[in-house]
């Protein structure tokens, strides 16, 4: 257990001074650190490294996690706790980390405020599969300009956080349920920090923002946000949700060694296994996969899925679009959207995906509809639609690039976050956004400068949120047009997290109001280096789309 000890004093001895600041938890007491914001604009408290759960290794490994229990003495809180057992697809490497690795990071303006400060409570992306919510990537000092409390929070990804057994002991979904614990551990203590329970946020970008999006549907999450932001990922996202979890479980353990088909037996010899073995496997389960594993993001491994009812509190009960059908889904507000390119920041790692897909345009079908479309539909004549849509009569290939990345931003991103609005029950608000903004905070997005591909990729928006020096590599200094590009979007987003709405009274340094969204106005705004506000997103790929579901078998009434 990391006490007050000889390492807090070194860190205070070795590094700089920061004064430090003692808050007690219900779990104990922790030492903070009182900071200054990159901006110079404000000060914050820092609180890294807070365990919100027992170390989920031994005999709890794959299973739902377990409150902290309460330490004696004061634990610091100065480094973050480590991050979860990863391998990064974008980096090709096995990331340095370790199974106990359930800990938040909370960040505050004010310990003891007039009025309790409205809370943002964010969930990093990564495919499910790598990531953590370290401030080297997601720097709190832009949120804290707007007085919000920011916490962040590590869960367990890949196998170890999403197997699958079909037992009360492993139904899945663990490191949901993390999530769901550090929601709960914000509700009971984000009081002490200066923070308002009532006044939560869920805020996640990618797989994050899936989570957030799968916390609305989830009966478990009920009561415990008031709204939520979700930066271009939903459950309808092909790498967001996965099939025959249970089967690709036990094929996991096949892979390992081992032939067992009883649960409790595979169980006890994955617990056993060394962690790293587990992670970024693909165990296959249906004869596509062997072309699926290595193209884009068609094929997914580890990622939430429905439970079977074994008496406990489950996650999620049944499929998102079962859930959107019945209407069963939490009363919050939301704010979502999409950037102008999702695709473009898969564009070194596009390997021989153009060679595939054109030597096999049945691939350009949506895995939902060969998964689960009406026993009649023709996935070549499919195919052949979305193909001309896309690329006329021209081959994929490096000419028809942008293109291929049009086609990749639009089934993966665009017309699913369109879908999941669409088909969210009414009674709350909603405001869409399109992100376009193009500076020299992006990351992905300058791949595609060379080639004469210009949008703003998958992730690039979070640059306009967070400080993140690990994501941009290099130091970007906040010239006067950085920082007011930056403050546009902190602006928006932290008003709606503050009133539920992201221009609540006139601005002039915003100079438009967002409209809310509804099915038939389609209002959104557009956020690039001026705002703008349009109507009806991406209609054509919507309408498109809409009718290659729809003749699939598989759109919602």
């Amino acid at each position: 257990m990391a006490m007050l000890s000889w390492r807090l004093l070194y860190i205070l001895s070795t590094i700089i001074y920061v004064e430090s600041t003692i808050v007690r938890v219900n779990e104990g007491l922790l030492l903070g650190a009182h900071k200054t914001t990159s901006t110079g604009l404000g000060e914050f408290y820092s609180f890294k490294g807070i365990p919100y759960a027992e170390p989920p290794v031994g005999n709890l490994r794959f299973k739902d996690p377990i409150p902290r229990k309460p330490w004696t003495g004061i634990r610091e809180a100065l480094i973050h706790g480590p991050i979860c057992i990863q391998f990064n697809k974008l980096l090709n490497i096995y990331l340095p980390g370790s199974e106990n690795c359930l800990f938040l990071n909370v960040y505050t303006p004010d310990m003891t405020p007039e009025k309790p400060l409205p809370v943002m409570f964010f969930i990093h992306g990564g495919a499910f599969r790598s990531g953590s919510g370290n401030s080297l990537v997601y720097g709190p000092d832009f949120i804290i300009d707007k007085k919000v409390v920011l916490v962040t929070i590590n869960y367990r990804l890949d196998a170890l956080g999403f197997l699958k057994l079909d037992t009360k002991d492993v139904p899945g979904n663990a490191g949901m349920k993390d999530q769901n614990l550090a929601l709960k551990w914000v509700n009971d203590n984000i009081h002490k920090f200066g923070g308002d329970p009532n006044e939560v946020t869920l805020i996640g970008e990618s797989a994050g923002s899936a989570s957030v999006t799968y916390h609305m549907l989830s009966p478990m999450s009920k009561g415990l946000f008031k709204r939520a932001i979700a930066m271009s990922g939903v459950p309808f996202c092909e790498w967001a949700i996965t099939y025959k979890l249970t089967e690709r479980s036990f094929a996991l353990g096949k892979l390992l060694g081992s032939k067992t088909t009883d649960p409790d037996e595979m169980l006890k010899f994955l617990q056993e296994q060394e962690a790293y073995d587990i992670i970024n496997k693909t165990p296959i389960v249906i004869p596509e996969e062997n072309e699926w594993q290595y193209i884009g993001l068609k094929m997914t491994a580890f990622q939430p899925a429905p439970e079977k009812d074994f008496g406990q509190e489950r996650f999620l009960v049944e499929p998102p679009t079962e859930t959107l059908k019945r209407g069963n889904v939490s009363a919050v507000d939301l704010l979502i959207g999409y950037t102008s390119l999702e695709y473009l920041y898969m564009l070194t790692k596009l390997n021989n995906s153009l060679e595939k897909y054109n030597n096999m345009r049945q691939l350009l079908v949506p895995r939902e509809i060969l998964l689960y479309g009406k026993n009649n539909v023709d996935p070549n004549a499919l195919a052949a639609k979305i193909s001309e849509q896309y690329f006329g009569n021209r081959a994929i290939n490096i000419a028809t690039l942008k293109e291929y990345l049009k086609y990749q931003s639009d089934e993966i991103f665009v017309y699913n976050v369109n879908r999941f609005l669409k088909h969210l029950p009414g009674g709350n608000k909603r405001y869409l956004y399109k992100f376009y903004t193009l500076s020299e905070r992006n990351r992905f997005s300058s791949q595609g400068v060379p080639l004469g591909i210009f949008g703003l990729a998958h992730s690039d928006d979070l640059l306009y949120l967070f400080e993140s020096i690990v994501t941009l590599g290099r130091p970007v200094a906040l010239s006067p047009e950085l920082f007011r590009l930056v403050n546009q979007t902190v602006t928006l987003f932290t008003n709606f997290v503050k009133y539920g709405d992201p221009t609540p009274t006139p601005d002039v340094s915003l100079g438009v109001d967002w409209p809310e969204y509804d099915n038939d106005s389609k209002g959104y705004l557009i956020i690039n280096s001026t705002l703008r506000v349009d109507r009806a997103p991406d209609a054509d790929v919507n309408e498109f789309w809409t009718g290659i579901y729809e003749e699939g078998g598989v759109e919602l009434p």
